[in-house]
């Protein structure tokens, strides 16, 4: 099984530029045409949240148009910037995502389980796992011993970026620990949020962060270093899933490179 992970587009209304100078409708058409043209193909393509940068049905409605083509299942998540009902409104086909209420699912079928989080608090920057959302997660844990991946836009982990410690997965995340050590079947747990290729042992497991398909953050590692972005080369995050190794990832790069 192959799993594509796509992150972080930042879908701005048509014609508008991300900080008046990025592209970012343009970056992820590119990161579609990149997925389309792996061979091997990906069963599935995650977005792991910053689906867009302002939660509006316009920009809802681009950032279908700019998927379309991909011909995999698309699984889609909040993050902070995302907003849930407009989401709801323009992907009503994708019968997986709640009528109502936080966006969390489960996708069964694959040799891999897969559970996806909402960590989505409307107005604020970091990410929470509140009792509801936990307790439905401890449930669904305990259906299964299956391989199980989690995804969720916020990590539950500091990355050393001190602008994105500080808004990192922070309600929940001691819990949420608890749960994936108590169960042993998560296999990993795949995040969004800090624009970097990113791994740690975590919870008894491994967590990663996928790049951005469009800009990354700046890997400054200084303490009290402001937030800032720079325009490495944009990514997707490849999971390979195979019995007897388990979950591998790769970072495919987007770009024309001899």
């Amino acid at each position: 099984m192959l799993i594509a992970q796509i992150s972080d587009m930042h879908i701005k209304p048509p014609g508008e530029l991300l900080y008046r100078r990025i592209d970012t409708a343009g970056f992820l058409e590119r990161a579609v045409a990149h997925v389309k043209a792996l061979d091997p193909q990906p069963d599935i393509v995650l977005a792991t949240g910053d689906l867009v940068d302002g939660g509006t049905v316009e920009e809802y409605q681009l950032l279908r148009r700019l998927l379309a083509p991909l011909d995999r299942p698309v699984y889609l998540i909040p993050g902070n910037h995302d907003a849930r009902d407009p989401l709801r409104e323009v992907f009503p086909d994708h019968a997986y995502l709640p009528r109502t209420g936080f966006l969390q699912y489960t996708i069964e079928g694959w040799p891999v389980r897969l559970v996806a989080l909402d960590t989505l608090t409307p107005g604020k920057t970091h990410g929470e796992l509140c009792v509801e959302r936990l307790s439905w997660l401890e449930a669904r844990l305990a259906e299964s011993d299956q391989p199980t991946i989690l995804f969720l836009h916020h990590p539950p982990f500091d990355c050393g970026i001190t602008a994105f410690d500080g808004h990192r997965l922070r309600e929940g995340e001691p819990r949420l620990a608890e749960l994936v050590r108590r169960h042993g079947n998560v296999e990993r747990a795949l995040c969004g949020h800090v624009h970097r290729p990113i791994q740690v042992r975590w919870a008894g497991t491994m967590a990663s962060v996928a790049p951005s398909t469009a800009h990354q953050a700046t890997l400054d590692l200084h303490d009290q270093a402001p937030l800032s972005m720079m325009m490495e080369p944009p990514g997707v995050a490849l999971h390979l899933w195979r019995s007897g190794t388990g979950l591998v990832s790769h970072t495919s790069y987007i770009g024309n490179y001899e």
